[in-house]
């Protein structure tokens, strides 16, 4: 897996400028120790999908209401349910360093961050060229909590994944994911392909956030 190191500068609060050479050292450090810990699992279901007035959505195995995600989904005809993790060894690493040298655990974080994201989009990818050779394209993945997609669905989907039991995904009272390098997100299915890709920060209408690319 090549993990972007923009991406974890940017994490860090970077930017577009560049890292010293300590900090870059520490980043190199970091990501070979977090990539030893890691243990990427995915999975991922489809169902029917319906798209009703009122922007409200029908994925079959629950429904929910959301403007930008009905977009999202626009000429969809099924959607993917996907969940993914880096597991709990690299939760480990972070909970070890935050006791024991914080600016380690502050770039752990950020690189952690950085896998996570590469992993979804190379199984996404892998996901892609699946469904276009069968004549279908995929929608760039959407996440509970992008836009006003409501976190609430992240119990909806962990429950019809079953990820508890099949890659170990479980969530908090507070509707938190653990392992806590853990993603899930809805991709739409469709015999029109669309031109371009929006994900991630493109996609999320909060123009103030200090991540933002």
């Amino acid at each position: 897996m090549e993990i972007s190191r923009k991406e974890i500068l940017r994490y860090l609060g970077y930017g577009n400028k560049e890292s010293d050479e300590q900090v870059s050292a520490l980043v190199e450090e970091v990501l070979e120790e977090l990539l030893a810990a890691a243990s990427p699992k995915c999975i991922y279901r489809a169902f029917p999908l319906t798209l009703l007035p009122g922007n409200e959505i029908d994925f079959t195995v629950f429904r929910t209401k959301s403007r930008n995600l009905s977009k999202n989904l626009a000429d969809c005809e099924e959607v993917l349910l996907f969940a993914a993790t880096l597991g709990t060894g690299v939760d480990v690493l972070l909970h070890k360093y935050t006791r024991l040298q914080m600016s380690r655990a502050v770039i752990m974080q950020a690189a952690a961050a950085a896998v996570i994201e590469e992993y979804c989009d190379q199984e996404n990818h892998r996901l892609k060229q699946e469904y276009e050779a069968r004549g279908f394209y995929l929608r760039p993945r959407f996440s509970p909590g992008y836009g006003d997609f409501s976190l609430d669905c992240q119990k909806d989907i962990t429950t019809v994944l079953e990820t508890p039991k099949r890659i170990g995904i479980m969530l908090t009272e507070s509707l938190l994911m653990t392992p806590s390098k853990s993603v899930t997100a809805v991709m739409g299915v469709s015999k029109k392909p669309y031109r371009c890709e929006i994900k991630g920060c493109e996609s999320c209408g909060k123009k103030d956030c200090a991540y933002r690319r």
